[in-house]
């Protein structure tokens, strides 16, 4: 009777290990499709760069995706739950993380490239593992840090810039501040808006996105004449929008906030250092050539981001947990 006791006993930390790794390889899984979500919007804000100006893009995206997440979380949750949300917190968190944020990196990409703009995504990682380090106690393991290292070096491959090359200069400032916002955001949707759901938290940060970008908008077109789009909606440009606002933001921040809460902001943001490949292979699957320097640079990348959630010699760390 003991010694099955016992037995019962000792096996019961193996299967708790076994469903945390399970529940790990979900959340990462998770963070891939919304990175493969998020990859889509990249060459549709390219098309429609060649035609709107970055105001215009932001806001239409940013307007279609709130409404697409709202009525989801309508649907599911009731008015109540919408009523009961922290609105005024979740809007603020909208405007100076994801609104600024991402206005920030779309405008480095209109006034360099999309690899520029890639280049500067890939530097999230530091800036997110920072953010841990400072304000939740994450432990720099050897294993965690050789991660960070091999993320940053295949997020850099996978892009195809050249720090010599390129003429970067002053604009990849304003991308690594971009990128610095977005990462604050994410944490700051998990952590600062306890009792709401996924979709709540991405609802409510939206709204602060979508009011930022509708007040900006305004204020360009009246006071700055900066806008141009008004007369050439067509719909091919509403066709993009839709895929750029719905997919590319909407359903993959609803995945990322998720993945957030799950793995932490350093170890999601490692995920997005293979969005240079994944755009890639959704134009290779499209008749464009095949790189293989994203390809490799991909494969580093995950790489650092299965080494980087491995226990440390000494256990300080749990299997993809924060410590």
């Amino acid at each position: 009777m003991l010694d099955s006791f016992a037995t019962v006993m000792n096996s019961n930390p193996q299967k708790n290990q076994a469903e945390k790794d399970k529940g790990a390889i979900k959340s990462n899984l998770i963070c891939v499709f919304s990175i493969l979500l998020f990859a889509m919007g990249f060459p549709a804000a390219e098309y429609l760069l060649d035609d709107w100006d970055v105001v215009s893009v932001i806001t239409a995206r940013n307007v279609f995706s709130f409404i697409l997440i709202f009525l989801i979380w309508l649907s599911i949750e009731g008015i109540q739950k919408v009523k009961s949300a922290k609105w005024l917190k979740g809007f603020f968190i909208g405007v100076s993380g994801f609104g600024i944020g991402a206005f920030l990196i779309l405008y480095l990409q209109s006034i360099t490239t999309p690899v520029i703009a890639a280049l500067a995504v890939a530097t999230m990682p530091v800036f997110a593992v920072s953010l841990e380090m400072l304000l939740d106690g994450r432990k720099m393991t050897f294993w965690f840090f050789f991660g960070v290292v091999l993320v940053l070096w295949g997020g850099y491959i996978a892009s195809g810039a050249s720090l010599v090359e390129s003429n970067i200069g002053f604009a990849i400032l304003i991308g690594f501040l971009g990128v610095a916002l977005f990462a604050w955001g994410s944490r700051a949707t998990v952590k600062n808006l306890p009792g709401m759901t996924t979709l709540g938290q991405v609802a409510v940060t939206s709204f602060g996105m979508a009011g930022l970008s509708i007040a900006l908008y305004f204020i360009c077109t009246i006071f700055m004449d900066l806008t141009n789009s008004a007369s050439s909606i067509t719909l091919k440009h509403l066709g993009l929008v839709l895929i750029y606002a719905w997919l590319g933001l909407g359903i993959s921040q609803i995945l990322w906030i998720k993945a957030v809460s799950q793995l932490g902001i350093g170890i999601s943001s490692f995920h997005l250092n293979a969005v240079p490949f994944y755009v890639m292979f959704m134009l290779f699957l499209l008749g464009d050539r095949w790189i293989w320097h994203q390809a490799v640079g991909a494969l580093i990348v995950i790489s650092g981001v299965i080494l980087a959630q491995q226990k440390s010699s000494k256990k300080k760390a749990d299997f993809f947990e924060l410590p």
